[in-house]
């Protein structure tokens, strides 16, 4: 701030250079007094005021601050003199910002540009505001006018950036693009161009508009000198002649590239790709592409000829070998992947060079085969090749791998590499329950060895061998889901335990315990090891998917709460943020950046999500508070009554949503939220890409967030009909006068049930089919949870719905009895098939859970509402005559629903007693001797065994101090007991939620016998 400071409404900058100092060292009261006493010398500073301001911002006064700045600005209108001052201006801006009311501060700037047309300073600070308010056209309107005014290169392009945004991110038409162009050739002929940053946005319009020919003539002319980096200029002018059609040209650009950068892989494929004449390296990217692309692109070959591809490859070939020769750096990879890429092509090109390619594998795996990164290398190449094959490449291999190196870590990581392979290539999946133990144990066995070399290694340094670890991990698992023997899913964790007992900073060894302790009903255990992950910034966009799903369906809501804040501050703190990274750029003339800022925020908007999480959010408050009506109505107006959320159901239609969560990192066996192999019965999977299984859950997510958003209106909707039925304006059959509100609530029933693929009748027919017992719980499918909430919400309709004698529920008691035998059926047949937590891991829990918090919780506020609406309030009269008796039937079906939800609850809150109250020991017990092998030579344990083996003693000397230590502090028994502990947590959670509703009900009841 020290830039600003001088004269400010006439105040001398020692005056205000305190309350500055104090602001910056958050001393926020003393800064309040100091300015509280400038101010009562200057009662009429703008300035003073704004500083007063944003420091009553600052320490969490926002109305107050508000206040004070539409004072501010109330005296920057009548003194027109201090509407010259930007740094009052500036000042109010960031408060208003703050407050977010950025419009005030957008208002002030434009009715001091609307005085003082000619300010620079004021039109840079009017640009800002709409830099962040992100109104494109209007930036371009007040950077063509700076630029008019000065003539200044940077305004030129901060128009043309702004008009860039308008065709990327607003749909603006190509004639912005030649608007764009015609500004930059004007200037260009006048005044040229000075900045290299200049030219790539030259030619970014220039190849939106598909003019690569004029981009090239001006790379060519004086103009190009501005790229001082030869490589760079290379890059550009290779990629204008490929989109120009000159694949020959750009062949041999390409070809220039590489051999000045022999590393460089993106280069290398558009050299192939120049030589077959195929664009699929130039496809242009969308808003929605996945952050994670395609490890190899897609070729096009039909159009060549079996003797120009042979050429082709021949001479790609001549170049790859004068790279390997030229290469004098061993950890250069990129020559040698090129030669595995051809022979890609060649198999796709139908050559049947299977051999050639493992051949090459081969090659590459002696030369690299001890890197980590080895397995990701070559798994684009491998998918070329058919099964039979890849066991082909398999068998060689290990038959090459006898004669490990000689250096003992490259041995160790050419072993690590052959088990990675195996996984990779699916041959685990093959293997015998026997086989695999075995292998199990060789890498446990291998772990251990490796620890010595490691003792001198800081604590945060990977450790030699860490990953075995994780791969023995996944063989347990591999064996529990084949045999169902709880005790290799046990051993599984007490390896991964171990291995943090050891190594307490490996993420990968968390991310695995966090899927095994979720699916173990250990959600608690599953949360700490998130929070363990220290997730911060752009992470929470793309590693939150380990956790937010199981969360959203637990009973863990004040971790849930904490959860999805944290995620909605980061995302809304980036939102702000963004718009003055934007602004830098365009301040530091990096407009590539502009672009790239504006981009990246849009993605980030669009982020499926981002919009669960806006969605999640309000519901969670909705479940807390639903035991208490008026809290529920309280809530519910601060939400508008859920109309801003049937908005969002409406746009999302429309809407590209962005995918950014990283699978790369999930365990194989829920490569997406969505899917868990281990629920269903051992099939064995075959290697296939993650991205088949990603775009099946994208053409579901939609839906998903479309369906939620509608939950909050009907819930309004619901009590609103349950509570009018007592009302004075009720008909001689308790339906509503006015059939607005039944009208509405019909609408987005039919909308909910399009969502779930029926027509409004034909979902009410399946319903009511479930219901009667005419059809099973199966006709539901996988969204049972959505079912059950448009049953409850289609009952709260047929309450003031004069469409009754359809789909067999004839009178109103009869739609309560629909939901009722709908919710107990299939409530109390999941708890009575439920086998306790500890026995077994499975995904039956957050099913009840979401059962009990959301179609059961539903169905009780409005019974809530009813049950209110009936009791007498003040000199209110009961009606008598046909309304009464319609009433009365009423009363008797509410009656009955109020006992069948009591029922339920008290069934299922008996359940988790039972669990809870079992002897922690006796938990234990189960646990370990699931690990115990009654000197058995096959079954779970025998890892477990080894470890405990080596652990009885420990070689102090061999494994130095650090690991020792780290080893007597580990104990399988307190991992046990945290497994207990942790089920506990989340069964107790869940039950203090039946209880709570439990007493709702009770409560409610006395309160109807009273009717």
């Amino acid at each position: 701030m020290a830039s600003k400071f001088g004269l400010a409404g006439g105040i001398p900058e020692r005056r205000v250079r305190p309350i500055w100092d104090a602001i910056d060292s958050r001393q926020f009261k003393n800064a309040l007094k100091i300015t509280t006493t400038l101010l009562s010398k200057h009662p009429h500073s703008p300035y003073v005021l704004a500083l007063k301001a944003m420091i009553l911002e600052r320490m969490g006064k926002p109305d107050e601050a508000l206040s004070v700045c539409l004072n501010a600005k109330e005296l920057l209108y009548k003194n027109e003199s201090l509407l010259m001052d930007d740094l009052t201006l500036s000042t109010l801006q960031i408060v208003f910002q703050r407050l977010d009311h950025l419009e005030l501060a957008t208002s002030c700037y434009e009715h001091a540009c609307g005085k003082f047309p000619n300010n620079l300073e004021l039109m840079m600070g009017l640009f800002n505001c709409y830099v962040r308010e992100y109104s494109f056209v209007k930036q371009q309107q007040t950077a063509i006018k700076m630029y008019k005014l000065v003539g200044e290169e940077r305004f030129l392009l901060w128009a043309v950036c702004s008009i860039q945004l308008q065709v990327l991110c607003d749909n603006g038409g190509d004639k912005l693009l030649l608007l764009a162009e015609a500004l930059l050739k004007k200037h260009v002929a006048s005044h040229s161009l000075h900045e290299p940053e200049a030219l790539i946005v030259y030619f970014s319009i220039l190849e939106q508009q598909a003019k690569y020919g004029d981009a090239l003539e001006i790379l060519e002319g004086k103009l190009g000198s501005l790229l001082m980096i030869e490589v760079d200029k290379l890059r550009i002018k290779g990629k204008l002649l490929a989109r120009a059609g000159d694949y020959a040209a750009a062949a041999n650009v390409y070809q220039k590239i590489l051999e000045l950068c022999a590393d460089d892989w993106e280069a290398f494929l558009h050299y192939l790709g120049c030589l077959f004449e195929d664009d699929s390296s130039w496809s242009n990217e969308t808003i929605n592409a996945s952050i994670h692309p395609s490890k190899f692109l897609e070729c096009k070959f039909t159009h060549l000829t079996d003797e120009v591809f042979d050429s082709r490859v021949s001479n790609a070939s001549a170049i790859v070998q004068k790279l390997q020769a030229d290469a004098h750096n061993d950890s250069i990879r990129n020559p040698y992947l090129a030669h595995l890429e051809i022979e890609r092509r060649k198999c796709l090109f139908g050559k049947n060079n299977d051999d050639d390619l493992i051949e090459a594998l081969l090659q590459y795996y002696s030369r690299f085969g001890h890197l980590a990164c080895f397995t990701s290398d070559v798994e684009a190449f491998l998918q070329v090749l058919s099964p039979e094959k890849k066991m082909d490449f398999l068998d060689k291999l290990m038959k090459n791998s006898k004669t490990l190196s000689a250096v003992p870590t490259k041995a160790l990581g050419q072993s690590i590499t052959l088990f990675k392979t195996q996984e990779l290539i699916g041959n685990m999946f093959m293997l015998s329950v026997g086989e695999l133990e075995g292998l199990a144990v060789q890498m446990a066995e291998l772990y251990w060895k490796n620890l010595p070399p490691s003792k001198n290694l800081d604590p945060q340094e990977s450790m030699h061998g860490e990953e075995l670890l994780s791969i023995v991990c996944n063989v347990l698992v591999q064996l529990f889901w084949r045999t169902r023997n709880l005790g290799y899913f046990i051993e599984a964790v007490m390896v991964l335990e171990f291995g943090l007992t050891i190594r307490r900073y490996v993420w990968q060894y968390k991310i695995l315990l966090l899927h095994l302790y979720s699916l173990f009903g250990a959600l608690s255990l599953a949360h700490d090891r998130y929070k363990s992950l220290d997730v911060k910034n752009i992470l929470m966009e793309t590693v939150s998917h380990h956790i937010l799903p199981q969360m959203l369906a637990s009973p863990l809501w004040a971790d849930l709460s904490n959860l999805l804040k944290d995620y909605l501050k980061f995302m809304d703190d980036h939102f702000r943020e963004s718009a003055d990274l934007t602004f830098l750029a365009y301040r530091h003339r990096n407009y590539s950046k502009v672009i790239e800022f504006v981009q990246f925020k849009e993605r980030l908007q669009h982020s499926n999500q981002y919009l669960v999480a806006r969605v999640e959010a309000p519901l969670l408050q909705l479940k807390q508070s639903a035991d208490n009506i008026e809290e529920e109505e309280s809530m519910l107006e601060s939400l508008k009554c859920g109309i801003d959320f049937v908005e969002l159901s409406n746009e999302i239609g429309s809407k590209s949503l962005t995918f950014n969560e990283d699978f790369q990192s999930r365990p194989w066996w829920t490569p997406t939220p969505g899917k868990n192999y281990l629920l269903g019965p051992f099939e064995g999977i075959s290697y296939y890409p993650k991205e088949n299984l990603t775009k099946e859950r994208e053409t579901n997510v939609r839906g998903t967030i479309e369906r939620k958003s509608l939950i909050p209106r009907m819930i309004y909707l619901s009590i609103r009909s349950a509570s009018i039925l007592q009302k004075d304006n009720s008909d001689i059959n308790g339906s509503l006068a006015d059939p607005k509100m039944s009208s509405e609530l019909k609408t987005l029933l039919e909308h909910y049930a399009k969502l779930l693929g029926f027509s409004l009748n034909d979902a009410i027919d399946v319903v009511v089919g479930v219901s009667h017992g005419l059809k099973s719980y199966e006709a539901f499918g996988s969204d049972v949870i959505d079912w059950l909430n448009f049953a409850v919400f289609f009952n709260a309709w047929n309450l003031n719905s004069l469409e009754f004698g359809q789909h067999g529920v004839d009178c109103t008691p009869g739609s309560w009895h629909l939901v009722n035998s709908l919710l107990e059926n299939y409530i109390l047949g999941k708890v009575r098939s439920m086998e306790p937590l500890i026995h077994a891991p499975h995904g039956d829990l957050p099913i009840l859970v979401q059962l009990v918090t959301e179609p059961l919780a539903w169905h009780g506020l409005i019974i809530q509402s009813f049950v209110r609406s009936c009791l007498p309030s003040g000199k209110k009269k009961k009606k008598s005559g046909p309304v009464d008796q319609s009433i009365a039937l009423l009363s008797f079906a509410i009656r009955d629903a109020i006992q069948s939800l009591c029922g339920i609850l008290e069934e299922v809150a008996k359940w988790l007693q039972d669990q809870i109250n079992t002897a922690e020991d006796s938990k234990m017990d189960i646990l370990m001797s699931s690990l115990e092998r009654n000197g058995q030579d096959e079954g779970p344990g025998q890892v477990f065994h080894i470890f405990e083996t080596l652990l009885s003693s420990p070689n102090e000397t061999e494994l130095g101090n650090q690991i020792c230590l780290a080893l007597r502090s580990w104990s399988p028994a307190d991992v046990a007991r945290k497994i207990v502990t942790g089920q506990c947590t989340v069964l107790s959670a869940f039950w203090r939620i039946c209880e709570s509703k439990i007493k709702s009900l009770q409560t409610l009841k006395q309160q109807i016998a009273q009717v």
